[in-house]
């Protein structure tokens, strides 16, 4: 295999900066919402807490929080939002300040697109915010991580959640062109807001708006992206076209979520092989060994 020339940058967050490039970097999932897709909800705010120290004592570099799911066919992004941003912040702000309270050097992403919860995270001590929209759900959300000199992952995301479903497919060199022209309308938006370049990381989007296959082909040509000039992230963990390719293994329906896991760490190796800085995963000591593994192929290339 061709070695893929990373992205190699000082990624600057809201009190410090990190090195991308040098080795893959295990951003662990938070869910903090009662209908995610991949591990439920924690009913208690000390039950997510606790489940975020577990996370950093297996290696993750960061935490990913995320309390609103944007699972296909829900409403987040729209002025009908399930969860509005006080909903979001009563779920969110608790296990935050109680895991920077019992980890003060936890680096902390919130997985949000809306102004007000950003805002309320980053006072709080949150070091990046990520948006799955780009930049393009909530206007407001680019000066209020302007305001703090918040890190940024932009993510790509075709329509709504609640059209993914209707989306016609697209052969690859448009489905790239798309996510290649959405990012860098992201890029752009974040510069106008007054957000330095080191502030910001992308994202492709895996199973946003892209359907089944389509992911494939923009895994499989990932590293073009590192065209625009700024790291990667990939958020493969656990997703639907996962789980349709392992269907011929469950009695030909797609596989259940808990089963989705060699799989992710399939699919997490590939996307640093081809150029990805961070990975986005549910389960992170894995996560870690693999990336181990595959930072090793990448050196030696």
């Amino acid at each position: 295999m061709k070695r893929t020339a990373h992205v190699t940058a000082p990624w600057r967050l809201r009190s410090q900066t990190v090195e991308l490039g040098t080795r893959t970097l295990v951003m662990g999932v938070v869910n903090i919402t009662p209908d995610s897709f991949s591990d439920g909800f924690f009913p208690a705010s000390d039950q997510a807490v606790a489940h975020a120290l577990r996370l950093l004592d297996e290696g993750a570099d960061l935490l990913d929080l995320g309390a609103e799911s944007t699972r296909p066919g829900s409403r987040a992004g729209g002025s009908d939002a399930a969860v509005n941003a006080e909903e979001e912040q009563a779920r969110l702000m608790p296990v935050l300040k109680e895991i920077l309270k019992a980890r003060p050097d936890a680096v902390i992403s919130v997985d949000t697109y809306k102004a007000a919860t950003a805002r309320s995270a980053l006072v709080a001590g949150a070091e990046i915010i990520n948006d799955v929209s780009g930049f393009t759900w909530d206007p407001a959300l680019a000066a209020a991580c302007a305001e703090f000199g918040a890190g940024v992952v932009l993510m790509h995301t075709r329509g709504k959640p609640d059209e993914w479903r209707k989306q016609p497919r697209l052969a690859p060199e448009p489905l790239l062109a798309m996510v290649r022209e959405g990012l860098a309308a992201s890029l752009e938006a974040a510069r106008n807001a007054g957000i330095a370049e080191e502030q910001v990381a992308i994202d492709p989007g895996y199973g946003f708006g892209k359907r089944l296959d389509e992911n494939y082909a923009l895994l499989a040509r990932q590293a073009e992206l590192l065209a625009l000039g700024r790291p990667l992230v990939a958020g493969l963990s656990r997703k639907s076209f996962l789980g349709d390719t392992l269907a011929e293994f469950h009695g030909g329906a797609p596989a259940p979520v808990d089963a989705r896991e060699t799989a992710s760490v399939a699919a997490l190796t590939a996307a640093i092989l081809n150029g990805a800085s961070i990975v986005r995963v549910h389960e992170v000591r894995p996560a870690v060994e693999a990336a181990r593994i595959a930072d090793a192929v990448v050196r030696a290339g």
